[in-house]
């Protein structure tokens, strides 16, 4: 039997209130706050939370694909999965692949995924989700719309949940959609939208997925399928199919906002974190069609531990205050340029043959003395023992570290000034500068935790540079 190994979640440690949207635009305000992702983050560094809190407490896992599931991927023509692989510090032999095109996206990955598994080609998949849709400034979709991830690693062994089947619907449909070149989400009028696509095709998917195995809504503990921007819909839907409102799975809309593509698993992370051995969990999505999964829970639930999952990251939040500074976050406003020499173009060669110390964070640790040691260009000579030429690889994103200083640049030109650089000695050795990000500049301090977060350091000729930052130790 395929299932589910571990879960994993990340929602962005910045909420902005609806409120304050509207003070912006006027008109109405749609009650409660969204999830806003920092300047510094995408769909691939959110992507790289989530599956780090899967991967959270297991060691060595192989895994032998890796799905990446969104609708806002950076590239065109380039994996998002390979950049979260070298993040991830996974093998080469890796299968990596995107998936794109609808918000049921989550799903369909996790169906694939499965297929692997039961056809054999693969033991362990890691699916993740993210999604980073923007709304046209005031209009509905930049208030409902909010950021966020999840990841789910899928095997045929120490299963903390067991997927006994699947129904799929297929739909041609122009409801929600974004066209090549488009920035904000376009949507056809909104009865037309929801009668004819969401009130009628998601329930067809599961009253067939339930009728195939004569079950009833009572036979489920708890029922997770995402939901449009009219949240109302969602609970029409659960009436219809005849579920009592508390088997349903909130849609987290007023501490989160609709997070697309990763509503659906993003929901499911937050029902196994309650869920308990032998609960049954109907799980569903839609988009151009429809997905629904039957789901058992196994009774390795009990022993996965601590995630930070939905629940903590939720209770992990500072607010935006201000719209202005959501406008700079996702470059809607054209700011002065510092009074600096501008940055030298990108090299995709030194990229190339940096990559282990840029996106897995590798430095190298003298085997003569046990120093760590990290420089982007690692050194020969051992900075303590002064031995030559005796290191071994050592990786420094999972290290926790303390500020060792500090400074605030206030010059520089920063999407969130002032610009915040730190010295960080890590947990067993190695002190490294790095950037500090989702911090308040005034609680800053040395001595400090820290942890190492995977972010955007900027985008030049058409590709997006990924570094790490650190950031104050969060939940």
């Amino acid at each position: 039997m395929a299932g589910v190994v571990s879960y994993g979640a990340y929602i962005p440690y910045h909420r902005m209130s609806r409120a304050e949207l509207q003070r912006a635009w006027g008109g109405f305000a749609m009650p409660g706050e969204k999830a806003v992702a920092n300047f510094d983050e995408d769909s691939i560094t959110m992507a790289v939370e989530a599956a780090r809190d899967c991967l959270s407490g297991i060691e060595h896992p192989e895994i032998d694909a890796l799905f990446l599931a969104s609708t806002t991927l950076p590239y065109k023509e380039k994996l998002g999965s390979a950049i979260i692989a070298a993040a991830l510090d996974l093998p080469a032999e890796v299968r990596t692949v995107d998936f794109a095109g609808t918000l049921r996206v989550g799903t369909s990955a996790l169906g694939c995924a499965l297929d692997a598994i039961k056809a054999g080609s693969a033991k362990r998949v890691l699916v993740v989700v993210a999604d980073m849709r923007m709304g046209a400034p005031a209009g509905q979709f930049e208030q409902a719309l909010g950021d966020g991830a999840a990841a789910l690693l899928l095997g045929d062994d120490n299963l903390i949940a067991e997927i006994d089947d699947s129904y799929h619907i297929s739909d041609e449909f122009s409801g929600v959609w974004r066209a090549d070149g488009d920035l904000h989400v376009r949507s056809w009028e909104d009865r037309m939208v929801l009668d004819e696509g969401y009130s009628s095709i998601l329930p067809a998917a599961i009253s067939a997925l339930m009728k195939k195995h004569d079950l009833t809504p009572q036979d489920f503990a708890r029922a997770v399928y995402d939901a449009p921007t009219d949240v109302r819909r969602h609970a029409k839907v659960a009436k219809g199919l005849g579920f009592d409102p508390s088997q349903v799975q909130d849609t987290m809309f007023m501490t989160v906002g609709n997070t697309g593509a990763a509503l659906a698993t993003m929901m499911f992370v937050a029902a196994l974190e309650d869920a308990r051995p032998s609960d049954r969990i109907l799980l569903a999505s839609y988009g151009n069609g429809a997905d629904a999964f039957i789901i058992t829970v196994a009774d390795g639930i009990d022993g996965l531990g601590e995630r930070r999952g939905i629940r903590k990251h939720l209770a992990s939040k500072r607010m935006v205050n201000n719209y202005e500074t959501y406008l700079r976050w996702r470059d809607l406003l054209t700011l002065e340029p510092a009074r600096r020499p501008e940055r030298p173009p990108m090299s995709v060669s030194e990229l190339r043959r940096e990559r282990r110390q840029l996106l897995s964070l590798y430095g190298q640790r003298c085997t003569a003395c046990g120093t760590p040691q990290y420089e982007v260009r690692p050194g020969r000579i051992c900075v303590v023992c002064q031995t030559k030429d005796l290191f071994e690889p050592y990786r420094f994103a999972d290290k926790k570290a303390r500020v060792f200083t500090f400074t605030q640049d206030r010059l520089q030109m920063s999407n969130d000034p002032p610009n915040t650089a730190v010295v960080i000695d890590f947990e067993g050795g190695g002190r490294a500068m790095f950037d500090l990000t989702d911090r308040d500049p005034d609680e800053v301090e040395v001595e400090m935790p820290v942890e190492m977060t995977f972010r955007k350091l900027y985008f030049n000729r058409g590709i997006h540079n990924y570094y790490w930052k650190a950031r104050p130790v969060r939940c």
